[in-house]
């Protein structure tokens, strides 16, 4: 399938065996988690793309149920993944917990396990109804969103498809401007990064996702900047950094990075290019088995492949001051690491890069998930200093 004729995948399935887990291993009946449509644990265990105020989620005797704020019980209800929905100001409860407590009070159940990351105000009103409320790391609850269903990988490959499509527009732009001295012109004016990020954007949305204003564009030494969303000028002989961090529909984020330079390409951007080019060739063979990887073999592949080349790592003026790379899902930056084993349906970035105050930055980055034997790349995208005419 071409990055271009991509239907969007439905809703992914939630299984709630690992909260019946928790429960399981704890003296508590049910499960009780307050938050907003900006949490992600919430988004995990809802689907519901509710609004910016708190509600409740709680499942209890094998049951899911949503306590919806008012105004949205129609979308609570096409959109949540579990079996009830409650509707707060059909109550006499003042507040999601009393919501929640009313469904525990109903079903005659007086424990209730939150994670040890609730807000302290939870507890309390939990406590204020009468309920006792132990705790469980929120470090067991994260565990679960480790390994990706094949639902929830299908909602990032579609994501990191339309990135593409972005790149792929920001790719044409820059091969399509024109050198006016140290200046680069498209459509008549100078390119700045913030101009090409608006391009980017564009795509996105048109692809049916949001860029969650993450798309960050560096021009030569803002290149160095990780998450430069400023706006520079963009001069024909320097590296132009493009990460591609948008989130789709159901709330998984892709991640896509390429460096171009649209000019002359110079003895230390094509030195740096190499570099991270090769890194990120030694982090795909060091993957290469899938599960049971350790993750400490991809860190070091990458760091011996940018030595190899001239490039130290860590807290240095030039060279690679970040990690190889990170888990993606529902948070842009979640679990696991490259510090531990990995496992079969974890979703990652690999992410090499070099960077020079003076000069610039290189990075280039792809998000794999691993298998039980190898992994699987989301798709695939030339890899070239020149950026490509349309």
């Amino acid at each position: 399938m071409s990055d271009g004729d991509a239907a969007a995948p439905g809703v992914p399935d939630t299984d709630y065996a690992f909260l019946d887990a928790l429960l399981a291993d704890s003296t508590a009946e049910a499960f009780v988690h307050v938050a907003d449509r900006f949490d992600d644990r919430m988004r995990y265990l809802t689907r519901f793309h509710g609004p910016d105020r708190d509600f409740a989620f709680v499942r209890a005797g094998g049951t899911a149920t949503l306590c919806s704020p008012p105004l949205f019980d129609g979308q609570a209800r096409r959109e949540f993944a579990g079996e009830e929905v409650r509707v707060a100001g059909e109550t006499d409860a003042e507040t999601p917990e009393g919501v929640a407590a009313e469904v525990l009070e109903a079903a005659g159940i007086g424990r209730a396990l939150v994670l040890d990351a609730a807000r302290h105000r939870t507890v309390e009103r939990l406590e204020e109804r009468g309920l006792a409320v132990p705790t469980v790391p929120a470090g067991r609850f994260d565990a679960a969103r480790r390994r990706k269903t094949e639902g929830e990988i299908d909602r990032q490959r579609f994501v990191q498809r339309v990135a593409r499509r972005g790149m792929r527009r920001a790719e044409a732009v820059l091969a399509g401007s024109i050198r006016d001295g140290d200046a680069l012109l498209w459509e008549g004016a100078p390119l700045t990064t913030e101009r090409l990020r608006r391009e980017v954007n564009a795509v996105l949305a048109s692809g049916g996702i949001t860029d969650a204003g993450n798309t960050v564009v560096g021009a030569g030494p803002s290149c160095t900047d990780l998450h430069f969303t400023g706006d520079d000028d963009i001069h024909p002989d320097g590296t132009v950094l493009l990460d591609v961090s948008p989130r789709g529909q159901h709330g998984y984020y892709g991640d896509f990075t390429r460096t171009f330079v649209p000019g002359e390409v110079r003895e230390w951007e094509r030195s740096a290019y190499d570099a991270v080019d090769a890194a990120r060739g030694a982090a795909l063979d060091a993957l290469a088995s899938g599960a049971g990887t350790p993750g400490g073999k991809v860190r070091e592949a990458v760091e011996d492949a940018l030595a190899d080349h001239g490039f130290p790592v860590g807290d240095v003026d030039v060279g690679m001051t970040h990690g190889p790379g990170h888990g993606i899902g529902l948070s842009l930056h979640e679990a696991p690491s490259y510090d531990e084993p990995l496992a079969a349906g974890e979703v990652l970035t690999l992410e090499p890069g070099v960077y020079d105050p003076e000069r610039g930055g290189v990075r280039l980055e792809d998000v794999v998930v691993v298998r039980e034997e190898g992994i699987e790349r989301f798709g695939d995208y030339p890899r070239s200093i020149e950026p490509r005419p349309a």
